[in-house]
C-alpha cells in the first residue's frame, strides 16, 4: 500500500501515552483530509491509535509493520 502522507513524526524510542500525545499536537497543525504518518516502535500504537482516532473523529488509514517499526498513516478529520 503506498499513501501519500502530508507530514511524518517519529515517535521511534517512545512508549505509551506519547505517540498519540505527539500526534495529537502534530496534526493540529494540518488541515482537514491531510494525511500524517507516524512512525513508531510501540506495539501498543496498533491498539492505540486507531481507538485515539476513533475518539477524535480522525480516520486511521492504515497500520504498516516491518521489522518491529510501525507506519501508521492518520487522515485528519473535519
Amino acid at each position: 500500500m503506498s499513501i501519500k502522507a502530508d507530514a511524518t513524526l517519529d515517535c521511534v524510542g517512545l512508549y505509551c501515552p506519547m505517540p498519540i500525545v505527539q500526534t495529537a499536537t502534530k496534526i493540529k497543525e494540518l488541515d482537514p483530509g491531510q494525511v500524517l504518518e507516524v512512525l513508531a516502535d510501540d506495539k501498543g500504537i496498533q491498539l492505540d491509535m486507531p481507538a485515539w482516532c476513533a475518539s477524535t473523529g480522525h480516520e486511521c488509514l492504515a497500520i504498516e509493520e516491518e521489522g518491529g517499526e510501525y507506519r501508521v498513516y492518520v487522515k485528519k478529520g473535519s
